[in-house]
């Protein structure tokens, strides 16, 4: 093989590593975190956000956890026969360029054992965890209502 060739293929090579690695840096981003703060302390809140991918390939949201609640899992609320019924959502996938919203009757965070009551005003930490392994620590606002 010639010179040349190898300096363009070593080049190719290089930009498609470089092109790999900037996707692969590339994260969602999380708007107007908040948790409904409960009029009584209770065992259970909720966490709702808008989260959007900037990015150029699907992402996947599959988990999420906190130093500031035992348990944090993705939820989904539905109406069923006249019926509101929760489930647990395995995974949640973001298109390029979407956003996946979170908020009260649909799909939200379910935040369980708060560690210690929270007010509004705190700001805990949640990190969502993405199906690639990358994690996403994302502040949320204890508030009464939605920002």
């Amino acid at each position: 093989m010639n010179r040349r060739v190898e300096t363009l293929c070593l080049s190719a090579l290089l930009m498609s590593c470089a092109a790999t690695a900037m996707a692969a840096d590339c994260l969602p981003v999380a708007k107007a975190a908040w948790i409904r703060l409960p009029p009584v302390a209770m065992p259970m809140m909720a966490g709702f956000a808008r989260i959007e991918n900037p990015c150029k390939a699907s992402v996947s949201i599959v988990g999420a956890e906190s130093l500031a609640f035992d348990d944090v899992s993705l939820h989904e609320t539905r109406e069923e026969n006249g019926v509101s019924r929760m489930r647990e959502v395995a995974a949640l996938p973001i298109a390029p360029g979407k956003a996946a919203e979170l908020k009260p009757g649909g799909l939200h965070l379910m935040l369980h054992g708060p560690y210690q009551p929270l007010a509004a005003g705190e700001k805990p930490v949640i990190t969502l965890k993405l199906a690639d392994g990358r994690a996403l620590p994302v502040v949320f606002e204890v508030r009464k209502s939605a920002p």
